[in-house]
């Protein structure tokens, strides 16, 4: 074998490995929207957030505001019943 065919293996090889760890670091963030029980109320978090997006009284309107933020981003909804177990899912992709 050439040195010429062993150097461009090696870079090849080289390119690999930096594209492998430079797209594992950046990960897309998701806009799925969780409808979540919060303070005798509810709330909408975007998943990953640990900051709720918006308060609500009632689940109703909390699902409501989720559907709008998950129709814009082309994202789920993910709604959590009382005791946090997941009671339905709704995907705008």
């Amino acid at each position: 074998m050439s040195k010429d065919v062993s150097k461009s293996w090696i870079h090849i090889l080289i390119e690999l490995i930096e594209a492998y760890f430079t797209s594992s670091r950046k990960r897309k963030r998701t806009w799925h929207q969780h409808v979540v029980p919060y303070e005798e109320a509810w709330a909408v978090r975007r998943e990953g957030n640990k900051r709720i997006t918006s308060k609500h009284r009632r689940q109703d309107t909390a699902i409501r505001a989720a559907k709008r933020l998950a129709k814009k981003h082309k994202a789920d909804v993910i709604i959590h019943r009382q005791d946090g177990t997941i009671r339905d899912r709704i995907n705008y992709d």
